[in-house]
């Protein structure tokens, strides 16, 4: 019997062909204006045995174009690049996702466009060091905190790039709630020291998240919406903090009433951080009534386990897709997986993106 990793399923409206996701992952190939060129097209086209593809973080707004040569959804150059896109991988029978990303304090001016601001929840700095092409590895400004007018319209800039996303093609978007990027500086009280509608308790906290997801969702369907949630994740300068619990248990509750297509739920353990604990995902799993999608650390076995005992709906793989374009055919058939080289996962260029090959090639 053909395993269910493999088996066609639904994801709302949507027909995938497998239940495996490809998660996001960024990749920093860019071109002019912050949009995708042949490049992508022929990365994600490999990569579309999968059932969903979830793209790269892709900024909704200037202000969120944090790391160099991330794409966007803001312009009409950046919606012509993806349409090329998802149209190769529609022709391979895949179905994908925009995860937009607004990287908050996790940025540089040097990697934004002109008249962009470094904005988060409050002005609390992210210690550490970023990229940026012209001036190597530099310090993360201390971030402006956001107006409540500024709040107003960055998730109206949400709502604005997930209409783009549909206009280029796109099945739907994924709001990129996870990683200590902007929607987590929201959630997290270490970096939200708000005392307005926006900061303080728990319903305030998640009020940003909830408001994007809720504005795309009336304006391009609440089955064409997801979002990635990494609760006790510690990326990007993120530490748990006493209400994480009820701070997950509520965006569950509240994201559930809102009907949309799917939570994705990462672990990042496999590499290195602290396992997120079972019962904050069993308390997602039983609490939002929608697809489950699991990241983090999945072989075929343990992908095998999660779908038969309904710990999960679909399961993302990451890292092994980079270096295995092939990765569903090889995970089927019993096939090495080759190893990436993550000393050119964020190089300009094509190698280590499209130069990886197929099993046998």
């Amino acid at each position: 019997m053909t395993s269910i990793l493999f088996q066609p399923t639904k994801l709302g409206p949507l027909a995938l062909q497998n239940h495996i996701v490809m998660s996001p992952m960024t990749r920093s190939r860019a071109g002019a204006q912050c949009a995708p060129t042949e490049l992508a097209a022929i990365y994600y086209e490999q990569r579309s045995s999968a059932g969903l593809i979830i793209t790269e973080g892709t900024s909704p707004s200037r202000n969120g174009q944090g790391y160099a040569r991330i794409p966007g959804l803001w312009n009409d150059a950046q919606v012509a690049g993806w349409a090329e896109v998802t149209k190769r991988v529609h022709a391979k029978g895949a179905k994908i996702f925009a995860q937009l990303m607004h990287t908050g304090r996790v940025s540089h001016p040097l990697n934004m466009p002109e008249g962009s601001s470094v904005l988060a929840p409050s002005a609390v700095r992210l210690e550490g060091q970023m990229w940026t092409d012209q001036k190597q590895a530099q310090d993360y400004p201390t971030p402006r905190a956001m107006t409540e007018a500024e709040i107003r319209s960055t998730l109206e800039e949400h709502v604005t790039a997930g209409r783009n996303a549909i206009k280029a093609g796109f099945d739907g978007v994924e709001l990129h709630g996870a990683n200590g990027y902007l929607t987590e500086q929201f959630l997290n009280p270490h970096t939200n020291q708000r005392s307005d509608a926006y900061g303080g308790s728990v319903a305030a906290r998640t009020r940003f998240a909830i408001e994007a997801v809720r504005g795309m969702a009336e304006a391009i369907g609440k089955e064409r919406v997801g979002i990635r949630l990494s609760p006790y994740g510690v990326a990007s300068g993120m530490s748990p903090y006493p209400e994480v619990d009820a701070t997950y248990l509520h965006l569950a509750e509240e994201l559930s009433k809102l009907g949309i297509a799917y939570v994705h739920v990462v672990d990042h353990s496999a590499l290195g951080a602290p396992p997120v604990p079972a019962s904050i995902k069993q308390t997602i799993r039983e609490n939002f009534k929608g697809v489950y999608i699991a990241a983090g650390g999945f072989d075929r076995a343990a992908a095998e386990r999660a779908l038969e005992s309904k710990a999960a709906d679909l399961i993302a793989f990451g890292r092994p897709f980079l270096a295995n374009p092939d990765l569903v055919a090889r995970l089927e058939h019993g096939f090495e997986l080759a190893a990436a080289d993550m000393s050119k996962a964020y190089t300009p260029g094509p190698e280590g993106y499209i130069d990886y090959p197929a099993h046998g090639a």
